[in-house]
Formats: structure tokens, sequence, C-alpha cells
């Protein structure tokens, strides 16, 4: 029989039967993505080993549906730069066509799909909750595209879906050359003075 866990924030989340550490919510309408409804995932979380998950999760979403579209064309200089170098990596190709021609960098998000998003924790470091939303995209098909919101507040990965939650942990760097994730830290300490004390 199945389980469930409740948000305060998106309700009911059922867990999934294949995977026990997954909990999974119906569609909600995502702001970010112009009220398109979307399944939310808590990912990688087990009750009874991560007491304040469901608390931590909520404030994350609870930030993340502020998001709304000004908010994603204010990234679309980023996902237009994902595309871009994927272009100029692979060869010409008619099917890319449209892609080549954007003229205006919002456009991009024509191109882009997302299918689901993922609430979890990260697993090194100073494990915080970080919002992942995967994609389909017209460029790259095999991988898809993923962005990623720490806290839901700030866009601090946009990649292919690689298992990754930052570039940090991609590429074995430390948190200070992961550029996005450093900014991210940044500007919560200019904003929310020494938060990060918690987590020493």
């Amino acid at each position: 029989m199945s389980i469930e866990i409740t948000s305060k924030i998106i309700g009911q989340l059922r867990q999934e039967e294949n995977f026990s550490d997954w909990w999974k919510s119906s569609e909600i309408e995502i702001p970010f993505f112009d009220k398109e409804k979307l399944s939310i995932i808590f990912m990688d979380f087990e009750p009874e080993h991560d007491k304040t998950f469901i608390a931590e999760a909520d404030q994350a979403l609870t930030s993340f549906l502020k998001l709304n579209s000004d908010d994603r064309n204010a990234i679309s200089n980023l996902a237009y730069k994902n595309c871009m170098d994927f272009l100029e990596a692979v060869e010409i190709d008619s099917a890319y066509k449209a892609l080549r021609q954007i003229k205006n960098k919002n456009e991009i998000w024509n191109f882009i799909q997302p299918s689901e998003i993922y609430v979890t924790r990260r697993p090194y470091n100073e494990r915080d909750i970080y919002i992942q939303i995967a994609c389909e995209c017209d460029w790259e098909q095999e991988h898809g595209l993923q962005l990623v919101f720490r806290q839901g507040k700030k866009l601090t990965r946009i990649s292919d879906q690689d298992g990754h939650l930052t570039e940090a942990d991609a590429y074995g760097k430390s948190d200070s050359e992961d550029k996005l994730l450093s900014q991210f830290n940044q500007k919560e300490n200019k904003n929310e003075t020494e938060w990060w004390k918690f987590w020493k």
C-alpha cells in the first residue's frame, strides 16, 4: 500500500512504487513556466532519516513558486548560451535551423519543454535544498536540459541532465570556483547576514 507525505505548499505526495525515497505530487501550476502544470517529486528523501526535509523543501518551494516569466527571461542568456555552445560543437544540420535564427534570446524558451520538477538535498558540503527542473530541449535531445535553483531562489546551474546539482560536484571543483553557485553565496551573505554559520 502506498504511503503519503504532506507538504504545506503542494499538498499530498505519494510514494513511488519503484523508488521508495521518491514522493510525487499531483500536477501543480508553475508560474515560472506561465502556469504550466508539472508534477513535483521529493527525491532521495527518507522521512525517518531527514526530519527537516519537508519544512526546508516547503521553504524552497515557497521561494520558487514566486518566480515568474520575468525571472525566466532574466536567465534567457544562460539558456541561449547553453544552446549555442552545443550547436558550435556539432556539425551544421538543417534540424537546428530555427535555433540558429533566434533573434531575441527570450525565444529560446520556445524550444525548451519542462517535464518534471525535483526537490532534493545536496549530498555534499552545505547539504542545502535544491529545486531541479528537468526539461527536454530541441538541441540536446539525448541528455536534455536541467535548471537548478538553490533554496528555490536563484539559478545556480544550467546544464544537460548529468545527475549533479552543481558544477562543483560535477567537475570536482570547490564551491568558490563554481561561478553561479558562488554568486548565490555572495548574494545571500550580503542579504542574509551570516546564515551560513548554521552549516559550519
